[in-house]
């Protein structure tokens, strides 16, 4: 699950299982399986000209046709694609950024396929019971070696460095190509869509700080998990950073009104938002609410919010 847009949320024709190449080092095989929250589908990048390659974000490998399920989490083909995309070079690595549903589960069959060790974000256990908007989390995922902030590892050609990145979710990391500039952004920043912060494993403290991290380097363009890739990556996320900014003084302002639960902040600050994203809108409004808690500017009274005099 990557984020919501308030606009349509996915465009009319898209070839998924498709390998496109965006630079010499940097090819996209796209998952089938688009949605409001995955957009045109999850983007496995693949890294490397020579004689091996790494993968990011395997994807997904769900039918999305069971009862319950979302369309987001159709992999239908989707490793076979990108088999045939590194056919003739080794794949040395696959690598997650995250462990939601639709973006580490294809790791496994992957391994499986090409013997590469799965290496990348920490594994993440949640017990939290509450109202979810967003895809499940992977609990199968099962990595060989867990990345820390600015562990490199590297092939024929490339060089990949985890940067710790959470907020999205706790385990979250981007990737950056030492070789080209490039960073791969996961779901923590995308050009078509914030990224939903879903509580309690997504914080908006954490985001915040992520982003200020993406902001002070100089990465030269952006390959997220979803959408296009952003070729202005500081002028993007400094709108991002606006944009928090801004909706928590619209959720200031809420309460100041005297509007005291999420459900009603939700459909005065996002108009025109499609339905099926109102329970992302309020898992991020939470996220907004418990951040100004830790800071003493809000309290709550079970489900009731009110600024703190």
């Amino acid at each position: 699950m990557g984020g919501m847009s308030e606009e349509k949320p996915w465009p009319d024709s898209i070839q998924a299982g498709e390998c496109e190449q965006h630079e010499p080092l940097v090819r996209r095989v796209l998952a089938p399986n688009p949605s409001p929250y995955t957009y045109t589908g999850t983007q496995t990048w693949i890294v490397g000209a020579g004689s091996d390659v790494a993968v990011i974000d395997p994807g997904p490998t769900g039918s999305g046709l069971s009862i319950g399920d979302p369309s987001d989490i159709n992999g239908i083909g989707h490793v076979d694609a990108i088999l045939r995309a590194v056919e003739g070079q080794r794949v040395a690595a696959i690598l997650c950024t995250h462990t939601h549903r639709d973006h580490s589960p294809a790791a496994a069959p992957l391994k499986e396929a090409t013997g590469a060790p799965i290496i990348g974000c920490a594994p993440l256990a949640l017990s939290d019971d509450g109202p979810r908007a967003d895809s499940a989390f992977d609990p199968d995922y099962a990595p060989d070696r867990v990345l820390t902030d600015g562990e490199r590892i590297s092939g024929d050609g490339w060089t990949l460095e985890a940067v710790a990145t959470p907020g999205h979710t706790s385990n979250h990391l981007c990737f950056g190509l030492v070789e080209s500039g490039a960073l791969f952004t996961g779901d923590h920043v995308m050009a078509w869509s914030t990224s939903v912060v879903s509580p309690p494993d997504g914080d908006m403290a954490a985001y915040m700080a992520s982003l200020s991290k993406l902001y002070d380097r100089d990465d030269r363009v952006y390959y997220p998990a979803h959408g296009a890739a952003v070729t202005k990556p500081r002028q993007l996320v400094r709108g991002m950073l606006g944009h928090r900014k801004q909706r928590e003084r619209q959720i200031l302002r809420e309460l100041e009104k005297g509007t005291s639960v999420i459900p009603e902040m939700v459909k005065h600050m996002y108009k025109g938002l499609d339905p099926r994203l109102t329970g992302a809108a309020g898992r991020s409004v939470l996220a907004h609410l418990i951040d100004l808690e830790n800071r003493g500017r809000v309290a709550r009274d079970a489900e009731r919010w009110r600024l703190v005099a």
